[in-house]
Order: C-alpha cells, then sequence, then structure tokens
C-alpha cells in the first residue's frame, strides 16, 4: 500500500511542478536574462546529476578520472557518442586491469 502512495505523490509533485509555468505564465517572456537562464537549466541539471555519478561509477576515482579525460578529449574533436561511449569504457577497463 506505501508504493502506491509514493507513486501518487510522485506523480502529484511531477505534475504540479509542470502545470505550474502554464498557469502564471500566460504572455511570452521577454527578458533576455530569464530567457537565457531557462534556456540552460537542463544542460546545468543534466551535468549536477551525471559528473558525480560518473566518478563514482568505477568505485575507483583513478579509473573515472581516466575515462572522463579520454571522453571529453574525444568529445571535443566532435567524434559521435558512441564512440566517446566506448572509448571511455575501455579507457576505464584498461586502467583498472593495470591498477
Amino acid at each position: 500500500m506505501s508504493i502506491a502512495i509514493y507513486i501518487i505523490v510522485m506523480a502529484a509533485v511531477t505534475y504540479v511542478i509542470r502545470m505550474i509555468p502554464f498557469t502564471f505564465f500566460n504572455k511570452k517572456i521577454k527578458s533576455r536574462f530569464i530567457r537565457s537562464f531557462l534556456k540552460y537549466i537542463p544542460y546545468a541539471v543534466l551535468s549536477a546529476m551525471t559528473i558525480p555519478a560518473i566518478f563514482y561509477s568505477t568505485g575507483d576515482i583513478i579509473t573515472a578520472a581516466v575515462g572522463t579525460i579520454v571522453a571529453v578529449a574525444l568529445a571535443f574533436f566532435n567524434c559521435p557518442l558512441i564512440v566517446v561511449a566506448l572509448a571511455a569504457s575501455l579507457a576505464a577497463y584498461i586502467t583498472n586491469l593495470i591498477l
């Protein structure tokens, strides 16, 4: 029974958070600052959730750092996402084998 209550509360909170902007902001936002702030929120939240997970994913900070460095370097050179992910995983795996 408690799981059903958790799901209902979670659904209500998600619904309310998504409906508040539609209810209170009927006009287009004209402020350049607020529009640019709202534009970059998804990237900031995604980074805030992903970066800590990267360093706790392997159980060793060194292997995670090597994988992250490889991923950032390949992403800087505009490699496809699958190449970046596979190369970073392989680098972390090889580093784990060496250590």
